[in-house]
């Protein structure tokens, strides 16, 4: 008996040796981004198309992105309110190494121009770009964000969509969440803290 399991032991082993030296031998990859983040065609509310991983993620620069849409009444307007006080601290770091990204929940109605118009009734400045493009790329990015609920019913319920700000640098590997309500002071300090 015990000879049968040291044959089946040694057989075992000698069978996974070339699975572990595979994995071993495979390079490693550049972090989260390497894999996680879609490249999806998104078009800003300028009307310019970008893509998601190459344009708005990869870079050694801070990236902040909130869910919003246009005729949201409740959570939308005290979180824009908030991250344009987190703005106006950021000053002249906005668009230069700190970028905010705001992606449209409805992605079917909130089209290039009601994005515009939007950024214009808030006073969006340079560095806050506001994004919408196909439900199945705007949904596969908030997926990969974190802004979803695992019940099917309350995600699919807007009056419901999170208040809350991703935050990252994707250079460095470095990822939170923070509530879009939080102090400006505190929401700042930790985007300059990922900046440098």
């Amino acid at each position: 008996m015990n000879a049968k399991r040291m044959l089946l032991k040694t057989t075992l082993a000698g069978a996974l040796l070339p699975v572990a030296t595979a994995a071993q031998a495979r390079p490693a990859r550049s972090g989260q981004a390497a894999s996680a983040f879609p490249n999806a065609a998104l078009q800003t509310h300028q009307g310019r198309t970008i893509h998601f991983y190459d344009d708005a993620v990869r870079g050694n620069r801070v990236v902040v992105f909130n869910m919003m849409y246009t005729s949201c009444l409740n959570i939308c307007p005290p979180n824009t309110a908030n991250l344009m006080q987190v703005q106006r601290l950021l000053g002249e770091r906005m668009g230069r190494d700190v970028f905010f990204y705001s992606l449209t929940l409805q992605p079917e109605i909130d089209r290039p121009p009601a994005l515009q118009a939007y950024a214009r009734r808030y006073g969006l400045a340079p560095g806050w770009t506001l994004l919408t493009g196909q439900r199945r790329d705007v949904d596969a990015i908030r997926r990969t964000l974190g802004f979803f609920d695992p019940d099917p019913a309350v995600d699919a319920d807007l009056a419901q969509h999170t208040g809350m700000v991703r935050i990252g640098n994707q250079a460095l590997d470095r990822w939170s969440m923070m509530p879009s309500l939080l102090s400006p002071a505190k929401l700042a300090r930790s985007i300059a803290e990922l900046a440098g």
